[in-house]
């Protein structure tokens, strides 16, 4: 899916095998772009769980975790979520200092989204979710987090849950020096080695059910290592 949100991402800008799913969007503003690009993500991926499968969406940014989730639960799951992700994404309307909506993709997840995103997505609990690594946090993710039930580990040290999961992973838990062009940056965190090893570690559990990669990078910069990278990832 090459959108950042509602923005339609250039060609290549995921260096992945096979065509892309580029769906028309509506005009209206960024819930209602959001609102259609979502619900169309969400019943493939219910689609996909009915018939067996463990479907891969790869995007532009983390909030089309929230369409996979939905998904997951269309079809009856009633997963938990390991995030992997340099930040917390934990902001909510009310406490974001930049407004930026991929900063509240977790939070969105919890209860927090908008009604105008209209998507069908159940409230996950606290204690339903693993947040990996998030060593990025502004005060008030920070001060959230302190006294939320959500479980926070290392990238060494993520593991699956008992019971159904939904996997995301945002590639800029990557410590920024092996991976060149990301739009946000964050030093001082694992390799990608770890960070692979780490993701095939959840994924040969057998527990997930769905499976979500976030590539907040720019376009056309260091294409083929960022291939080399999604085919280890979701190979």
């Amino acid at each position: 899916m090459p959108f950042h949100q509602d923005e339609r991402l250039p060609d290549g800008a995921l260096p992945l095998p096979g065509d892309a799913v580029t769906p028309d969007l509506p005009d209206g503003d960024l819930w209602r772009r959001l609102n259609a690009l979502y619900d169309d993500v969400a019943g493939e991926v219910a689609r996909r769980i009915d018939a067996g499968e463990r479907p891969t969406v790869v995007s532009g940014d983390c909030l089309m975790a929230l369409p996979v989730l939905a998904g997951a639960q269309r079809a009856g799951a009633d997963p938990s979520v390991i995030w992997f992700d340099a930040h917390g994404d934990a902001h909510t309307p009310a406490s974001s200092t930049s407004g930026y909506v991929g900063g509240m993709a977790l939070r969105f997840a919890l209860g927090e989204a908008p009604r105008a995103l209209g998507l069908d997505l159940r409230p996950l609990p606290e204690e339903r979710v693993t947040l990996v690594d998030a060593r990025d946090l502004d005060p008030a993710e920070a001060e959230y987090l302190a006294s939320a039930a959500i479980r926070r580990t290392t990238v060494a040290e993520a593991a699956a849950p008992e019971g159904p999961v939904v996997l995301h992973v945002d590639l800029d838990v990557i410590d920024a020096g092996e991976l060149p062009g990301l739009l946000f940056p964050v030093s001082g965190g694992p390799s990608r080695d770890e960070v692979v090893a780490a993701v095939r570690r959840v994924l040969d559990s057998g527990q997930v059910v769905a499976f979500d990669v976030a590539c907040p990078w720019h376009p056309g910069q260091d294409n083929d290592n960022r291939a080399r990278l999604l085919a280890e990832i979701t190979g």
